[in-house]
């Protein structure tokens, strides 16, 4: 059976907006995408992109000033006797016992930095039972028996001991590793990775990534890998989904995506990265301009005043739709369709 006809996780057409005192932020809109059973997916762009709103708008665990204005995000999820229900997350309560169940359970979350997600004043032994007992009916001293074996799993020396320090007490390779034992400690099928690379030396990022690896491996895990590395996307996933000011730009397998790329933005990307073939001491090279600010965001295509095949009264006056050009990839560029009245933007719209 080929995995990828049926995805475990798809988002449609999602916009989550943050309404601020000073206006609104539209952080993710119009997003798409599939995460198929034991696949990885990466979600890349730089920073500003709405590649973590994207991922916890999935999990219903956005700001108070956050909001899911529309699209859809169906899990297909276990019902028993063999069979299988798909539901859509943006019509439960986010803090309605039905989310708070699959929110751990079914999708897990490793955050970004650990140090900021741990509670100082706690053991990480209490803090994953607390996590375990959430979730599943155990006692403490099963739950206690659990997290040892968890933090095993993930590769943490003297677990038995470890289980009863606090989070300053490891290095931040040890704690990202805690922080990965805490997610899969409820046995999910979606982990989602968020960065999980950042601020750690060159050597630990590469324990930490065949570590993530050999998890998916063991347990057939699938994987949301948010970074703006493009490194650690072309070792670690099968599928990219490229973002820009909170639109998908271009979406396809990773090895058509880095042989191939169709969007301007996706090919700046890819050129930014160093070479080892490269002329010793030459720049690298670089996207001009920066990210619009939110409350100003650029009308047309968003990407259109930093790119190098802007075409007057086209990119600046129309949005381009994401559609398929060619097998199993999506792009957002006029380079490849032709504009439509109805995708002209009113005058002075703006995010």
């Amino acid at each position: 059976m080929d995995n990828r006809k049926e995805p475990i996780l798809s988002i449609r057409n999602l916009k989550t907006y943050f309404h601020l005192d000073e206006g609104v932020v539209k952080a993710v809109d119009g997003a798409c995408l599939e995460v198929y059973p034991s696949h990885t997916v990466g979600i890349v762009g730089e920073s500003g992109c709405g590649k973590s709103v994207t991922a916890l708008s999935a999990l219903r665990v956005l700001a108070r000033s956050a909001r899911i204005e529309a699209g859809e995000i169906w899990l297909r999820r276990p019902a028993g006797n063999g069979q299988t229900e798909t539901i859509d997350l943006t019509k439960l309560d986010a803090d309605g016992k039905t989310m708070r169940s699959i929110r751990g359970a079914e999708i897990a979350l490793v955050f970004q930095e650990p140090m900021t997600s741990f509670s100082l004043y706690h053991t990480v032994g209490d803090q994953i039972v607390e996590a375990i007992r959430l979730h599943q009916d155990l006692s403490k001293k099963q739950a206690y028996e659990k997290a040892i074996e968890s933090l095993r799993m993930v590769g943490i020396p003297e677990p038995g001991r470890r289980i009863h320090e606090y989070p300053f007490q490891l290095s931040g390779g040890m704690r990202q590793r805690v922080m990965i034992a805490m997610a899969l400690s409820s046995d999910p099928g979606i982990l989602i990775a968020d960065e999980p690379t950042t601020a750690l030396d060159v050597t630990t990022q590469a324990q930490i990534l065949d570590l993530l690896r050999d998890l998916q491996a063991k347990k057939g895990l699938s994987i949301i890998l948010i970074t703006h590395n493009m490194g650690v996307i072309a070792e670690m996933v099968e599928d990219v989904v490229v973002m820009y000011l909170g639109h998908v730009v271009e979406k396809g397998p990773v090895d058509d995506i880095f042989h191939d790329p169709q969007h301007p933005y996706t090919r700046s990307l890819l050129r930014s990265i160093p070479s080892v073939v490269a002329t010793p001491r030459t720049r690298l090279a670089t996207i001009k301009g920066s990210i619009p600010h939110p409350y100003n965001r650029p009308s047309g295509c968003p990407f259109h005043p930093r790119c190098p095949d802007f075409m007057p009264d086209t990119c600046d006056q129309y949005t381009p739709a994401l559609q398929v050009c060619g097998e199993n990839r999506d792009v957002s560029c006029f380079l490849y369709q032709q504009p439509k009245q109805a995708e002209r933007e009113p005058s002075g719209a703006r995010g």
